[in-house]
């Protein structure tokens, strides 16, 4: 059967995002490293209040999310108007792009940058641009270099994924002096949390009417399954945004569990700390086997090793012991395995794991 419909342009140039793998054949209960969820689930706090909630499950959510962006707002100091919430902040993002780019204008982004920004200037039919990075960092100065009259979105992962490596805030002011008025730079925040003493951006959004900050409940929050995600801007960038964001795009259930995760502080400190302290043994266990790593601000790490051969070894290796991890060729790195730092356990299994593919004692 012929059919004359088409899609629109850049469509067909999209190809399927993969997602981290979530089993092993023949066994039962792999250790998931691949997908940089929290080892420790969502709070208690979050998980009750999603529980109440599916009371209410015939009732539709609220459409203006005003109990979440209050929470939000109340806990990290920001203005509750400027807060727009979600399906997680791949949603925020993909609205970004088709709110204020289009045929004839450019998305940028860094080398290894989430491969969804590609599809979101697809989607939107604009023309993706990429810019080089430098020793696995992102290099501001190439993405000045790459800056066009064109240019409508430059999106910017800090700490980079699948990287893990960070700009300083002095680097990230001295992009946004770079961004024309037409443009949006958008701070796309998925793992600002894990960066001591980065707020992600809200300073600049607060002084600019081109910065855009996201964040998401996914990652340190252990929210994943409930996918809900928050953008912060100037207001007229809000303004837009809800008039293209569905009405109910987020579930009662989705709303009450963000709410109950980010007002339980003392859940987040303790992830913070694991996370924090899992890192250096598993950079420092790594380093130790001759495996190369850089130093991550996210709650992964970037084992790199001497080619691709060994790292589809010793991907195979770690499968055969139960512990699943990320392959990243897709995103440049053929001779690279990204590990999510899980806890104090599961990093001496990975140690472990690898020690015993090195032939280490």
């Amino acid at each position: 059967m012929t059919t004359s419909l088409c899609p629109q342009p850049g469509i067909m140039d999209i190809a399927l995002y993969q997602g981290g793998a979530s089993s092993i054949d023949g066994q039962a209960d792999p250790l998931k490293l691949s997908s940089n969820e929290n080892p420790f689930g969502a709070s208690s706090r979050a998980i009750s209040a999603v529980a109440e909630a599916a009371a209410g499950l015939h009732r539709y959510p609220t459409t203006d999310h005003a109990g979440l962006r209050s929470a939000i707002a109340d806990v990290h100091g920001l203005d509750p108007d400027r807060i727009i919430c979600g399906v997680g902040s791949d949603e925020i993002l993909t609205l970004l792009a088709l709110a204020f780019a289009g045929q004839g204008d450019e998305v940028l982004y860094p080398e290894h940058g989430f491969s969804m920004y590609r599809i979101f200037a697809l989607s939107a039919g604009a023309t993706p641009v990429v810019a080089p990075e430098t020793d696995r960092r992102v290099d501001v100065d190439k993405l000045i270099e790459k800056i066009t009259p064109a240019t409508r979105l430059i999106y910017l992962a800090n700490p980079a994924n699948p990287t893990g490596t960070a700009l300083d805030m002095g680097e990230v002011t001295r992009l946004a002096d770079a961004v024309p008025a037409n443009c949006l730079l958008v701070l796309d925040g998925a793992y600002a949390e894990f960066f001591d003493g980065y707020d992600g951006g809200a300073t600049l959004v607060e002084a600019r009417e081109n910065v855009v900050m996201t964040r998401t409940f996914s990652k340190l929050y252990g929210l994943g399954g409930l996918r809900v995600g928050w953008g912060y801007a100037a207001q007229h960038v809000i303004d837009v945004l809800n008039r293209v964001r569905g009405p109910f795009n987020l579930s009662s259930v989705a709303l009450a569990g963000a709410q109950g995760a980010v007002r339980d502080r003392d859940f987040v400190d303790t992830c913070l700390q694991e996370n924090a302290e899992q890192r250096v043994r598993l950079t420092g266990g790594l380093r130790q086997l001759g495996i190369a790593c850089d130093e991550s601000q996210a709650n992964f790490v970037l084992a790199r090793f001497a080619n691709e051969p060994e790292a589809l070894a010793a991907d195979q290796h770690l499968k055969d012991a139960g512990i699943l991890v990320r392959l990243v060729k897709g995103y440049g790195f053929p001779d690279a395995l990204r590990i999510t730092v899980g806890r104090a356990e599961d990093v001496s299994r990975v140690l472990e794991a690898l020690a015993s593919f090195k032939g280490v004692e």
